[in-house]
Protein backbone atom coordinates (compact mmCIF):
# COMPACT_ATOMS: atom_id res chain seq x y z
CA UNK A 1 0.00 0.00 0.00
CA UNK A 2 3.24 2.08 0.12
CA UNK A 3 2.28 3.78 -3.62
CA UNK A 4 -1.44 4.65 -2.05
CA UNK A 5 0.27 6.39 1.13
CA UNK A 6 2.36 8.62 -0.54
CA UNK A 7 -0.41 9.23 -3.18
CA UNK A 8 -2.04 10.99 -0.07
CA UNK A 9 0.83 12.42 1.52
CA UNK A 10 1.39 10.06 4.10
CA UNK A 11 5.09 10.93 5.27
CA UNK A 12 7.21 8.26 7.11
CA UNK A 13 9.21 9.73 10.13
CA UNK A 14 12.14 7.65 11.73
CA UNK A 15 12.99 6.74 15.48
CA UNK A 16 14.51 10.44 15.39
CA UNK A 17 11.56 12.36 13.47
CA UNK A 18 12.95 12.29 10.77
CA UNK A 19 11.25 12.32 7.54
CA UNK A 20 11.89 9.28 5.55
CA UNK A 21 11.99 10.54 1.70
CA UNK A 22 11.85 7.07 0.44
CA UNK A 23 10.59 3.77 2.34
CA UNK A 24 12.08 1.25 0.22
CA UNK A 25 15.63 1.70 0.07
CA UNK A 26 15.64 2.89 3.91
CA UNK A 27 14.17 -0.36 4.93
CA UNK A 28 17.62 -1.68 3.37
CA UNK A 29 19.88 0.36 4.55
CA UNK A 30 18.67 1.60 8.25
CA UNK A 31 16.91 -2.26 8.38
CA UNK A 32 18.82 -4.50 6.43
CA UNK A 33 16.09 -5.66 4.23
CA UNK A 34 16.20 -7.02 0.97
CA UNK A 35 13.00 -8.58 -0.35
CA UNK A 36 9.64 -6.83 -1.04
CA UNK A 37 6.53 -8.61 -1.70
CA UNK A 38 3.78 -7.05 -3.78
CA UNK A 39 0.45 -8.42 -4.31
CA UNK A 40 -1.43 -8.58 -7.95
CA UNK A 41 -5.15 -8.81 -8.55
CA UNK A 42 -6.31 -9.30 -12.22
CA UNK A 43 -9.18 -6.92 -11.83
CA UNK A 44 -9.60 -5.37 -8.70
CA UNK A 45 -11.84 -2.63 -10.20
CA UNK A 46 -14.44 -5.80 -10.52
CA UNK A 47 -14.07 -7.04 -7.15
CA UNK A 48 -17.97 -5.94 -6.11
CA UNK A 49 -20.54 -7.33 -5.96
CA UNK A 50 -18.31 -10.81 -6.43
CA UNK A 51 -16.55 -10.64 -3.10
CA UNK A 52 -19.75 -8.75 -1.50
CA UNK A 53 -17.80 -5.72 -0.64
CA UNK A 54 -15.49 -2.70 -1.34
CA UNK A 55 -12.12 -2.99 0.03
CA UNK A 56 -9.60 0.16 -0.82
CA UNK A 57 -6.93 -2.02 0.05
CA UNK A 58 -7.54 -4.19 -3.45
CA UNK A 59 -6.10 -1.79 -5.90
CA UNK A 60 -3.00 -3.82 -7.13
CA UNK A 61 -3.56 -4.06 -10.86
CA UNK A 62 -0.96 -4.74 -13.40
CA UNK A 63 0.46 -1.19 -13.94
CA UNK A 64 0.45 -0.34 -10.36
CA UNK A 65 2.65 -3.52 -9.65
CA UNK A 66 4.24 -2.59 -12.87
CA UNK A 67 5.44 0.70 -11.20
CA UNK A 68 6.27 -0.84 -7.41
CA UNK A 69 8.08 -3.44 -8.68
CA UNK A 70 10.30 -1.12 -11.11
CA UNK A 71 10.85 1.11 -7.56
CA UNK A 72 12.37 -2.42 -5.59
CA UNK A 73 14.82 -3.51 -8.17
CA UNK A 74 15.79 -0.09 -9.16
CA UNK A 75 16.71 0.19 -5.32
CA UNK A 76 18.66 -2.86 -5.37
CA UNK A 77 16.53 -5.19 -3.73
CA UNK A 78 14.50 -8.33 -4.62
CA UNK A 79 11.13 -8.50 -5.56
CA UNK A 80 8.67 -11.36 -4.69
CA UNK A 81 5.46 -11.31 -6.92
CA UNK A 82 2.27 -12.81 -5.38
CA UNK A 83 -0.23 -13.47 -7.72
CA UNK A 84 -4.13 -14.11 -6.21
CA UNK A 85 -5.62 -15.04 -9.56
CA UNK A 86 -8.91 -13.48 -8.62
CA UNK A 87 -10.13 -9.80 -8.73
CA UNK A 88 -10.04 -9.50 -4.45
CA UNK A 89 -8.11 -11.56 -1.74
CA UNK A 90 -8.16 -14.86 -1.72
CA UNK A 91 -7.10 -16.92 1.58
CA UNK A 92 -8.42 -20.56 2.81
CA UNK A 93 -11.50 -19.18 3.15
CA UNK A 94 -11.89 -16.81 -0.12
CA UNK A 95 -11.18 -19.00 -3.20
CA UNK A 96 -12.90 -17.44 -6.35
CA UNK A 97 -12.02 -16.93 -9.92
CA UNK A 98 -11.80 -13.56 -11.00
CA UNK A 99 -15.80 -12.61 -12.85
CA UNK A 100 -14.05 -12.71 -15.89
CA UNK A 101 -13.38 -16.24 -15.64
CA UNK A 102 -16.23 -17.22 -13.85
CA UNK A 103 -18.20 -20.80 -15.02
CA UNK A 104 -14.93 -21.78 -17.57
CA UNK A 105 -14.20 -25.18 -17.74
CA UNK A 106 -11.07 -26.77 -16.44
CA UNK A 107 -9.03 -26.63 -19.41
CA UNK A 108 -10.33 -22.93 -19.92
CA UNK A 109 -9.28 -21.97 -16.87
CA UNK A 110 -6.11 -23.11 -16.89
CA UNK A 111 -5.53 -21.56 -19.76
CA UNK A 112 -6.42 -18.22 -18.58
CA UNK A 113 -4.33 -18.87 -15.71
CA UNK A 114 -1.45 -19.64 -17.94
CA UNK A 115 -2.37 -16.84 -20.47
CA UNK A 116 -2.55 -14.37 -17.81
CA UNK A 117 0.57 -15.21 -16.35
CA UNK A 118 2.27 -14.86 -19.41
CA UNK A 119 1.20 -11.15 -19.81
CA UNK A 120 1.91 -10.28 -16.22
CA UNK A 121 5.14 -11.30 -16.50
CA UNK A 122 6.08 -10.18 -20.07
CA UNK A 123 5.42 -6.77 -19.13
CA UNK A 124 6.78 -7.03 -16.17
CA UNK A 125 9.94 -7.94 -17.87
CA UNK A 126 9.31 -5.31 -20.20
CA UNK A 127 9.77 -2.52 -17.68
CA UNK A 128 12.78 -3.92 -16.23
CA UNK A 129 10.76 -4.94 -13.02
CA UNK A 130 11.25 -8.78 -13.31
CA UNK A 131 10.71 -10.44 -10.06
CA UNK A 132 12.53 -12.94 -8.11
CA UNK A 133 10.15 -14.81 -6.53
CA UNK A 134 6.92 -15.88 -7.68
CA UNK A 135 3.89 -16.89 -5.61
CA UNK A 136 1.22 -18.80 -7.99
CA UNK A 137 -1.28 -18.70 -6.10
CA UNK A 138 -2.14 -16.78 -2.17
CA UNK A 139 -2.76 -19.51 0.60
CA UNK A 140 -3.82 -21.82 -2.07
CA UNK A 141 -4.22 -25.13 0.22
CA UNK A 142 -7.70 -25.29 0.07
CA UNK A 143 -8.54 -24.35 -3.48
CA UNK A 144 -8.10 -21.94 -6.57
CA UNK A 145 -10.02 -20.61 -8.83
CA UNK A 146 -13.08 -21.85 -7.28
CA UNK A 147 -11.46 -25.59 -7.97
CA UNK A 148 -11.76 -26.72 -4.08
CA UNK A 149 -9.51 -29.69 -2.71
CA UNK A 150 -8.61 -30.45 1.18
CA UNK A 151 -4.98 -31.38 2.63
CA UNK A 152 -6.37 -34.50 2.97
CA UNK A 153 -8.49 -37.44 1.04
CA UNK A 154 -12.38 -36.69 0.73
CA UNK A 155 -15.09 -35.82 -1.69
CA UNK A 156 -16.36 -33.85 -3.98
CA UNK A 157 -12.72 -32.48 -4.33
CA UNK A 158 -11.56 -31.19 -7.97
CA UNK A 159 -7.77 -32.24 -7.91
CA UNK A 160 -7.45 -32.68 -10.92
CA UNK A 161 -8.83 -29.30 -11.92
CA UNK A 162 -6.52 -27.45 -9.37
CA UNK A 163 -3.54 -29.08 -10.64
CA UNK A 164 -4.20 -28.38 -14.23
CA UNK A 165 -4.60 -24.71 -12.98
CA UNK A 166 -0.97 -24.97 -10.82
CA UNK A 167 1.04 -26.38 -13.88
CA UNK A 168 -0.43 -24.12 -15.89
CA UNK A 169 1.13 -21.03 -13.70
CA UNK A 170 4.02 -22.71 -12.69
CA UNK A 171 4.92 -23.51 -16.04
CA UNK A 172 4.24 -20.20 -17.47
CA UNK A 173 6.75 -18.44 -14.47
CA UNK A 174 9.15 -20.68 -15.35
CA UNK A 175 9.32 -20.02 -18.85
CA UNK A 176 9.47 -16.32 -18.70
CA UNK A 177 11.50 -16.29 -15.53
CA UNK A 178 13.46 -18.96 -15.78
CA UNK A 179 15.56 -17.44 -12.78
CA UNK A 180 12.66 -16.80 -10.44
CA UNK A 181 12.48 -19.22 -7.44
CA UNK A 182 8.45 -20.20 -8.00
CA UNK A 183 6.66 -20.58 -4.29
CA UNK A 184 3.09 -22.33 -3.42
CA UNK A 185 1.70 -20.81 -0.96
CA UNK A 186 -0.12 -22.33 1.81
CA UNK A 187 -1.56 -21.45 5.38
CA UNK A 188 -1.50 -24.29 7.90
CA UNK A 189 2.33 -23.87 8.89
CA UNK A 190 2.20 -26.15 11.63
CA UNK A 191 0.12 -29.30 10.58
CA UNK A 192 2.69 -31.86 9.06
CA UNK A 193 0.92 -34.14 8.37
CA UNK A 194 -0.98 -31.99 5.87
CA UNK A 195 1.53 -30.46 4.71
CA UNK A 196 3.29 -33.19 3.57
CA UNK A 197 0.33 -34.60 2.11
CA UNK A 198 -0.35 -31.67 -0.18
CA UNK A 199 2.78 -30.82 -1.22
CA UNK A 200 3.87 -34.79 -2.03
CA UNK A 201 0.24 -34.53 -4.15
CA UNK A 202 1.71 -31.18 -5.88
CA UNK A 203 5.13 -33.33 -6.38
CA UNK A 204 3.34 -36.47 -7.21
CA UNK A 205 1.66 -34.71 -10.31
CA UNK A 206 4.62 -32.68 -11.75
CA UNK A 207 3.42 -29.72 -10.07
CA UNK A 208 7.33 -27.40 -10.83
CA UNK A 209 8.22 -25.03 -7.64
CA UNK A 210 11.01 -24.56 -5.77
CA UNK A 211 9.66 -23.04 -1.97
CA UNK A 212 7.02 -24.22 0.17
CA UNK A 213 5.65 -20.57 1.55
CA UNK A 214 4.15 -20.66 4.65
CA UNK A 215 2.09 -18.08 6.71
CA UNK A 216 2.35 -17.64 10.05
CA UNK A 217 0.50 -15.47 12.80
CA UNK A 218 0.43 -16.48 16.37
CA UNK A 219 -2.80 -15.39 16.88
CA UNK A 220 -4.03 -17.68 14.36
CA UNK A 221 -1.59 -20.77 14.19
CA UNK A 222 -0.16 -21.07 17.35
CA UNK A 223 -3.42 -21.29 19.93
CA UNK A 224 -1.86 -18.69 22.39
CA UNK A 225 -3.63 -18.15 25.34
CA UNK A 226 -2.19 -16.01 28.21
CA UNK A 227 0.28 -18.03 30.39
CA UNK A 228 3.27 -16.50 32.32
CA UNK A 229 4.88 -20.06 32.30
CA UNK A 230 4.93 -20.16 28.44
CA UNK A 231 8.22 -18.94 26.96
CA UNK A 232 8.39 -17.32 23.28
CA UNK A 233 10.46 -20.25 22.02
CA UNK A 234 7.54 -22.92 23.66
CA UNK A 235 5.16 -20.99 21.55
CA UNK A 236 6.82 -21.23 18.12
CA UNK A 237 7.96 -24.75 19.14
CA UNK A 238 5.21 -26.65 16.93
CA UNK A 239 6.12 -23.87 13.58
CA UNK A 240 9.89 -24.89 14.47
CA UNK A 241 9.67 -28.78 14.47
CA UNK A 242 7.08 -28.38 10.67
CA UNK A 243 9.60 -26.24 9.44
CA UNK A 244 12.24 -29.12 10.16
CA UNK A 245 10.16 -31.86 9.20
CA UNK A 246 9.52 -30.48 5.71
CA UNK A 247 13.34 -30.86 5.62
CA UNK A 248 12.91 -34.67 6.04
CA UNK A 249 9.65 -35.03 3.76
CA UNK A 250 11.29 -32.34 1.01
CA UNK A 251 14.88 -32.09 1.19
CA UNK A 252 14.88 -30.17 -2.60
CA UNK A 253 12.63 -27.54 -1.50
CA UNK A 254 13.80 -24.31 0.38
CA UNK A 255 11.00 -23.11 2.52
CA UNK A 256 10.15 -18.96 3.51
CA UNK A 257 8.00 -17.80 6.19
CA UNK A 258 5.82 -15.37 3.17
CA UNK A 259 3.94 -13.73 5.88
CA UNK A 260 4.30 -12.89 9.49
CA UNK A 261 2.68 -9.90 12.05
CA UNK A 262 1.74 -9.21 15.25
CA UNK A 263 -0.49 -6.18 16.51
CA UNK A 264 1.39 -3.87 18.71
CA UNK A 265 -1.55 -2.87 20.52
CA UNK A 266 -6.04 -3.31 20.80
CA UNK A 267 -6.84 -5.42 17.50
CA UNK A 268 -10.66 -6.12 18.01
CA UNK A 269 -11.95 -8.95 15.35
CA UNK A 270 -15.31 -10.45 14.73
CA UNK A 271 -17.00 -8.45 17.39
CA UNK A 272 -14.72 -9.82 20.39
CA UNK A 273 -12.25 -7.58 22.31
CA UNK A 274 -9.29 -9.44 20.99
CA UNK A 275 -6.14 -7.77 22.57
CA UNK A 276 -2.84 -9.43 21.51
CA UNK A 277 -0.72 -6.75 23.57
CA UNK A 278 -0.58 -9.35 26.69
CA UNK A 279 -0.93 -13.24 24.99
CA UNK A 280 2.93 -12.96 23.45
CA UNK A 281 5.48 -13.97 26.23
CA UNK A 282 7.67 -11.05 27.18
CA UNK A 283 10.17 -10.04 29.25
CA UNK A 284 9.43 -6.96 31.07
CA UNK A 285 6.66 -5.40 32.76
CA UNK A 286 6.23 -2.45 30.39
CA UNK A 287 2.12 -1.74 30.65
CA UNK A 288 2.32 1.04 29.00
CA UNK A 289 0.43 2.25 25.59
CA UNK A 290 2.45 0.44 23.44
CA UNK A 291 1.25 -2.94 25.32
CA UNK A 292 3.56 -5.13 26.70
CA UNK A 293 6.65 -4.96 23.85
CA UNK A 294 4.55 -8.08 22.47
CA UNK A 295 5.56 -7.02 18.78
CA UNK A 296 8.83 -6.75 19.33
CA UNK A 297 9.23 -9.68 21.55
CA UNK A 298 7.35 -12.21 19.12
CA UNK A 299 9.66 -11.06 15.81
CA UNK A 300 12.91 -11.43 17.93
CA UNK A 301 11.68 -14.84 19.29
CA UNK A 302 10.53 -15.76 16.00
CA UNK A 303 14.06 -14.69 14.12
CA UNK A 304 15.88 -16.30 16.85
CA UNK A 305 13.85 -19.45 16.95
CA UNK A 306 14.07 -20.24 13.07
CA UNK A 307 17.70 -18.74 12.24
CA UNK A 308 18.95 -21.95 13.04
CA UNK A 309 17.00 -23.91 10.32
CA UNK A 310 19.25 -24.84 7.22
CA UNK A 311 16.43 -25.56 5.16
CA UNK A 312 14.60 -21.66 5.47
CA UNK A 313 15.21 -18.55 3.15
CA UNK A 314 13.76 -16.02 4.96
CA UNK A 315 11.29 -14.28 6.37
CA UNK A 316 8.16 -11.59 5.21
CA UNK A 317 6.53 -8.71 6.84
CA UNK A 318 2.93 -8.43 6.56
CA UNK A 319 2.14 -4.71 5.87
CA UNK A 320 4.98 -2.83 7.47
CA UNK A 321 4.02 0.11 6.23
CA UNK A 322 1.01 0.66 7.27
CA UNK A 323 -0.12 4.09 8.90
CA UNK A 324 -3.53 4.73 9.32
CA UNK A 325 -6.23 5.40 7.24
CA UNK A 326 -5.17 7.69 4.79
CA UNK A 327 -7.13 11.19 4.66
CA UNK A 328 -10.72 10.12 5.68
CA UNK A 329 -9.83 6.56 4.90
CA UNK A 330 -8.41 7.07 1.63
CA UNK A 331 -5.70 3.96 1.74
CA UNK A 332 -7.64 1.77 4.35
CA UNK A 333 -11.29 1.64 6.08
CA UNK A 334 -9.96 0.80 9.36
CA UNK A 335 -6.97 -0.10 11.26
CA UNK A 336 -5.16 -3.66 11.66
CA UNK A 337 -2.48 -2.29 14.23
CA UNK A 338 0.39 -4.54 12.62
CA UNK A 339 2.43 -1.76 11.30
CA UNK A 340 5.43 0.28 12.40
CA UNK A 341 3.82 3.40 12.26
CA UNK A 342 1.90 5.11 14.45
CA UNK A 343 -1.58 4.64 12.68
CA UNK A 344 -2.57 8.82 13.92
CA UNK A 345 -0.50 11.56 12.31
CA UNK A 346 0.76 14.32 13.62
CA UNK A 347 1.63 17.61 11.71
CA UNK A 348 4.96 16.03 9.64
CA UNK A 349 3.66 12.80 9.37
CA UNK A 350 3.54 9.51 10.96
CA UNK A 351 6.26 9.20 13.83
CA UNK A 352 7.72 5.36 13.73
CA UNK A 353 6.89 3.41 16.81
CA UNK A 354 9.58 2.79 19.40
CA UNK A 355 8.22 -0.83 19.49
CA UNK A 356 7.93 -0.86 15.52
CA UNK A 357 11.73 0.41 15.24
CA UNK A 358 12.54 -2.02 17.57
CA UNK A 359 10.49 -4.89 15.54
CA UNK A 360 12.27 -3.54 11.80
CA UNK A 361 15.96 -4.29 13.33
CA UNK A 362 15.21 -7.94 14.63
CA UNK A 363 13.80 -8.83 11.46
CA UNK A 364 17.14 -7.48 9.92
CA UNK A 365 19.40 -10.57 10.48
CA UNK A 366 16.99 -12.87 9.16
CA UNK A 367 15.49 -10.96 6.15
CA UNK A 368 15.91 -13.54 2.96
CA UNK A 369 19.41 -15.48 4.07
CA UNK A 370 20.66 -18.16 1.97
CA UNK A 371 18.71 -16.65 -1.20
CA UNK A 372 19.85 -18.42 -4.43
CA UNK A 373 18.76 -18.48 -7.79
CA UNK A 374 19.05 -22.02 -9.54
CA UNK A 375 17.19 -23.65 -6.71
CA UNK A 376 20.79 -25.79 -5.70
CA UNK A 377 21.72 -26.37 -2.39
CA UNK A 378 24.41 -23.54 -0.97
CA UNK A 379 25.22 -22.89 2.85
CA UNK A 380 23.81 -20.67 5.02
CA UNK A 381 24.84 -16.98 4.69
CA UNK A 382 23.76 -13.69 5.77
CA UNK A 383 23.30 -11.37 2.84
CA UNK A 384 24.27 -7.50 4.10
CA UNK A 385 21.75 -4.58 3.59
CA UNK A 386 23.89 -2.81 0.59
CA UNK A 387 22.81 -5.40 -1.40
CA UNK A 388 22.97 -6.47 -4.97
CA UNK A 389 25.63 -8.70 -4.00
CA UNK A 390 26.62 -12.62 -5.59
CA UNK A 391 27.73 -15.07 -4.03
CA UNK A 392 30.93 -16.99 -5.03
CA UNK A 393 33.30 -19.66 -3.89
CA UNK A 394 36.78 -19.12 -3.62
CA UNK A 395 38.97 -21.31 -2.52
CA UNK A 396 36.53 -23.90 -1.43
CA UNK A 397 34.97 -21.12 0.35
CA UNK A 398 31.34 -19.30 0.22
CA UNK A 399 31.77 -15.84 0.65
CA UNK A 400 29.99 -12.88 -0.92
CA UNK A 401 30.82 -9.65 -2.86
CA UNK A 402 29.45 -6.33 -2.27
CA UNK A 403 29.03 -4.11 -4.99
CA UNK A 404 32.27 -2.05 -4.40
CA UNK A 405 34.26 -5.36 -4.92
CA UNK A 406 34.77 -6.36 -1.01
CA UNK A 407 34.21 -9.82 0.21
CA UNK A 408 32.75 -10.90 3.14
CA UNK A 409 32.33 -14.43 4.77
CA UNK A 410 29.59 -16.05 6.69
CA UNK A 411 30.83 -14.48 9.58
CA UNK A 412 30.49 -10.85 8.10
CA UNK A 413 34.44 -10.44 8.73
CA UNK A 414 36.08 -8.92 5.40
CA UNK A 415 38.36 -11.32 3.54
Amino acid sequence: MLPKYEQYNKAYKDINGKKINDLIPWFMSDCGWNTFRVRIFVHPDKKAPDYKTADLAVCQDLEYVTALGKRIKDAGAYFMLDFHYSDSWVDASHIQAPAAWKGASDEVMADSVGRYTREVLTALNAAGATPDLVQVGNEIMYGLCDRRVHPYSTTGDNWSGYLMLLRAGCNAVRELCPNAQIIIHTDRPTNRVWNKWYYSTLVNNNVDFDVIGLSYYPFWHAGMTPSETNTGAEVLQPLVNAINQLAVDFPTKRVQIVEFAYNYQYWPTSGVNYDTRPVWPCQDDDKGSEGTKGQFYFVKDLVDNLKPLANLDGINYWFPEEAGTGDTGTVMAGYLNRGFWNPTAGSSGHSILKVGAASLGQCAPYYMRNFHHSGTGMESINLPSDIPCQKILKEGQLLIRRPDGSLYGPDGIRR
